[in-house]
C-alpha cells in the first residue's frame, strides 16, 4: 500500500510523539512528580502507528497497562494524557485513571488495561457490536506475549472466529513479560495458535513501519469485507523496563544500547524516507522540534493544573443507567 508524503510525515509526526512523550514521561517519573506505575512504549512506536492509520472514528482499540502509544496512535489529545498522568482533574479521565487506566471512548480508545489479557474480550463486544450494526468497523486488541499466554486471549480468538468478528489481535512481542523471557514462556508459534482457531496469522518486524502498515492493511481489510478476525505477531523491543524503576538486570549489559543503535523504528524511518527522496531531513528536523514543543507545553500545563477536588472522590464508581 503506497503512501504519499502527507501520510508519511503524519506517521512519522505520531511516532516522533510517543517517543517525546514517553522519554519525558521516564524523565518526570523519575524526578517524583508523576502518582501511581508507568510502563512505557517507547521503541515500539511503529507497531501502534502503522496498525493505527488505517483506523477511522468507527474502530476502536483496546490496549494494555503499557498504553500511551497505542493513545497517541489513536488520536487522544497529548496535553489531556499528559494531565491524566499528572493526576489533574482536566486530564482523560478526570485525573483518576492514570497510566495504567487511561483511556478516551471519544476516540475509540477503550482504555489501557491493569489486567493482563484484559482488552481482547473487550474487542469481541466491539467487534460484534460494529457486525450487528453493520458500522463497517473494526476492533484491535493488543496484547503482549505474556498477555498471549492468558485464557481470555485464548478464548476471545475462539470466539471471534467462531462469530466471524471484525477484530484483529496484535500481540506485541517484547520478548519480556515483565521479566521472563518470551523464547521459553511461551510455548509453540503464534502464528500457529491462530490457525488453531481458523484465523490467518503473520508475523511481522516491529521495527519497520512500512512492514507493519502492509500487514495491517491486509488484516484489517479482511475484517472490514467481513471475513473475519486475524492475528498479527509483532516481534519489537522496548527500550525501558517493564515499569519505570525497573533495573532491568535480567538483560543484557549492552542490549538496549544495540537496540537504539541499529533497530531504532525511527531510526530506520528516517534512513529509508531521506535516502529513497520520499522527504526531506529537513522537513523531519521541524517536525521534531514541533514535538519537542508539544511536549514541554503539555508538561508544563500539567504541573500548573489542579487536582481532582475532593467531592469527585467517588464520582465515576458506578455506572448509572
Amino acid at each position: 500500500m503506497q503512501l504519499n508524503r502527507d501520510e508519511m510525515l503524519r506517521a512519522y509526526r505520531q511516532m516522533r510523539t510517543i517517543r517525546a512523550f514517553e522519554e519525558r514521561v521516564h524523565t518526570e517519573f523519575a524526578a517524583g512528580g508523576i502518582p501511581g506505575f508507568v510502563h512505557l512504549y517507547a521503541g515500539e512506536e511503529a507497531s501502534a502507528v502503522g496498525i493505527c492509520l488505517h483506523l477511522t472514528e468507527r474502530d476502536v482499540i483496546a490496549s494494555t497497562h503499557r498504553g500511551h502509544g497505542h493513545c497517541i496512535a489513536k488520536g487522544c489529545d497529548v496535553k489531556a494524557m499528559m494531565h491524566e498522568i499528572y493526576g489533574r482533574k482536566d486530564g482523560l479521565c478526570a485525573g483518576k485513571g492514570g497510566s495504567m487506566h487511561i483511556a478516551d471512548i471519544a476516540k475509540g480508545m477503550l482504555g489501557a488495561n491493569g489486567i493482563v489479557g484484559g482488552g481482547p474480550p473487550l474487542v469481541c463486544g466491539a467487534a460484534l457490536t460494529a457486525k450487528t450494526l453493520k458500522t463497517g468497523g473494526v476492533g484491535i486488541a493488543f496484547c503482549g506475549d505474556g498477555g498471549s499466554n492468558q485464557g481470555t486471549t485464548a478464548e476471545s480468538m475462539n470466539l471471534a472466529s467462531v462469530w466471524k468478528l471484525p477484530a484483529v489481535f496484535v500481540i506485541e512481542d517484547n520478548g519480556y513479560a515483565e521479566s521472563t523471557s518470551s523464547s521459553w514462556s511461551v510455548g509453540g508459534d503464534a502464528v500457529k495458535r491462530a490457525e488453531g482457531y481458523g484465523m490467518p496469522g503473520v508475523r511481522v518486524d516491529g521495527h519497520d513501519f512500512f512492514a507493519m502498515h502492509a500487514a495491517a492493511a491486509e488484516a484489517i481489510e479482511r475484517a472490514r469485507a467481513g471475513q473475519g478476525p486475524s492475528l498479527l505477531h509483532v516481534k519489537l523491543e522496548r527500550f525501558f523496563g517493564h515499569f519505570e524503576g525497573d533495573a532491568m538486570t535480567y538483560r543484557a549489559a549492552d542490549e538496549v544500547a544495540k537496540l537504539r543503535a541499529e533497530r531504532d523504528c525511527l531510526l530506520l524511518f528516517r534512513r529509508r524516507v531521506t535516502e529513497g527522496g520520499l522527504l526531506e531531513a529537513e522537513a523531519l528536523d521541524e517536525v521534531d522540534r514541533e514535538t519537542a514543543e508539544l511536549i514541554e507545553d503539555a508538561v508544563a500545563e500539567a504541573k500548573a493544573a489542579p487536582y481532582p477536588p475532593p467531592a469527585e472522590l467517588l464520582t465515576d464508581v458506578y455506572a448509572a443507567y
